[in-house]
């Protein structure tokens, strides 16, 4: 019975894993991803199980769980980043959707701590500016989810040292188009530092794509879109 239940959440969440991992974004089992299924209970969400490698995930092995994190739906084990996700949720009510993932050149901007600046246009208006990188914690832990949720703050991406990257958004495709266009400004700023030739955006172009931004941001909350 248990299996029956959320069949679309459940499919929708499966959908984008498997493009994910098609995409090069995780490798194996490694990284997650969750959509939040109730905003009234901010933890009740749909989330990748552990140990299942991407490219064999079947619908019902996604799992339902309430705040408690206990299982609802889904014959999986909930994935032990659970937390961060929970989390999330909890620091913000506009996300509907988390991929964390465990891509080369996200991985890569992680180690340096130092986060990447507005180096790109599309960065201000589809992230929200800088992707701040955050202090390192161990993994599965709240403390990761604390210094994560800092780190992100009101953007839609953050690096996770010496782990990974975090994208979020209203919608799955969202949160995958997020971490597809974190990967390739992760890649640009790596290449870009090899030949020592960063130069950020303007700050009047910031000012401007930032407002950009916002407004998206205003019009899907205000519409309900997802």
């Amino acid at each position: 019975m248990k299996n029956q239940l959320f069949t679309n959440e459940k499919s929708q969440i499966a959908g984008i894993a498997r493009e994910m991992a098609n995409l090069d974004l995780v490798s194996g089992s490694s990284g997650n991803v969750s959509m939040r299924i109730c905003d009234e209970k901010p933890g009740f969400m749909g989330i990748t199980p552990m140990g299942l490698p991407y490219t064999e995930l079947k619908d019902e092995d996604i799992v339902v769980v309430d705040e408690d994190l206990d299982s609802i739906a889904g014959s999986g084990v909930p994935s032990s980043e659970s937390l961060l996700h929970l989390g999330i949720y909890n620091y913000r009510s506009d996300v509907k959707a988390i991929i964390h993932t465990h891509s080369t050149f996200s991985s890569v901007a992680a180690l340096s701590h130092e986060g990447i600046p507005p180096i790109l246009d599309e960065m201000v208006i589809y992230i929200g500016g800088s992707i701040e990188v955050s202090n390192y914690a161990f993994p599965g832990t709240e403390e990761l989810a604390e210094k994560v949720c800092k780190a992100l703050g009101d953007k839609n991406a953050a690096l996770i040292s010496n782990h990974g990257a975090v994208a979020v958004g209203s919608s799955l495709r969202e949160a995958l188009n997020i971490s597809i266009l974190m990967e390739r400004v992760a890649k640009i700023y790596c290449y870009a530092r090899m030949n020592n030739q960063i130069k950020p955006l303007p700050e009047s172009a910031i000012e401007k794509e930032r407002a950009i931004f916002e407004m998206k941001r205003t019009s899907k909350q205000s519409t309900g879109e997802n």
